[in-house]
């Protein structure tokens, strides 16, 4: 199954990303010993595009319950950058490498 995991910095919280980003990314590179494969990911950014503000992953996964462990150890979470967390199941269709972009 496809995940998507959206989450939202707390206000104010930007030296504790930039602190944490390392770790994060290093930890995002062992997504395969956690039962996740990472297709995409990167972080969101402000309304004018000036500062990170947030994550948005898209796994894949046995389950939800893995995709939730696996965002709770993420340092971010770990050690509590995120506002809230939302993971949501996910079809993925447009864009998928493995298949044609759909046409209008």
């Amino acid at each position: 199954m496809y995940f998507v995991i959206l989450g939202t910095d707390k206000p104010g919280h930007e030296q504790m990303r930039a602190t944490l980003r390392d770790l994060h990314r290093r930890y995002l590179g062992s997504a395969g010993q956690h039962g996740v494969t990472l297709h995409h990911g990167g972080p969101t950014q402000s309304d004018d595009g000036q500062r990170m503000n947030g994550t948005l992953l898209i796994v894949e996964a046995e389950s939800i319950e893995i995709v939730e462990a696996f965002v709770r150890e993420d340092p971010y979470s770990r050690d509590g950058l995120f506002a809230w967390v939302e993971i949501r199941p996910w079809t993925w269709t447009t864009g998928r490498p493995d298949t044609v972009t759909l046409q209008p």
